[in-house]
């Protein structure tokens, strides 16, 4: 069973940097916005299995630094966790939320109905796009 909660944003540090950023040491995955923002965990288990953060941005959220444990992918907690943070949005009142998508993602996010803007950039060595959903 899958059950997700707000949690604190120090606890999203290590899964960001596990499955985003390898290569990082952990003390760089703070980010200076975690403290005005919304954080929720994924837990099986009592395991940390997945992370996402949330902010306001207008009448809509962006949601960033979403990562699954490698050996939690494909297991549903990645859905659950953007239903969840879709919903949390909705009962905020937004009426959009949006992520710079992985590339190596963007099939992901089109089967739970976001679409490509075709903003694409790059940075830090990753490929990334806009994608959004209206709520």
């Amino acid at each position: 069973m899958i059950t997700i909660e707000q949690i604190r944003p120090e606890l999203t540090w290590r899964l960001r940097q596990q499955v985003l950023y390898p290569n990082s040491r952990l003390y760089e995955m703070e980010m200076e916005e975690d403290n005005h923002g919304y954080h929720f965990g994924a837990f099986r288990d009592n395991n940390l299995a997945g992370v996402v953060s949330l902010f306001r941005d207008g009448t809509g959220f962006q949601f960033r630094k979403f990562a699954v444990a490698a050996e939690m992918q494909n297991t549903g907690i990645g859905k659950a966790m953007l239903n969840y943070i879709i919903d949390f949005a909705i009962a905020e009142g937004a009426k959009r939320i949006w992520c710079n998508a992985r590339v190596t993602a963007i099939g992901f996010y089109l089967r739970y109905g976001f679409v490509q803007t075709g903003k694409l950039f790059s940075k830090n060595g990753f490929d990334y796009e806009v994608m959004e959903k209206a709520i």
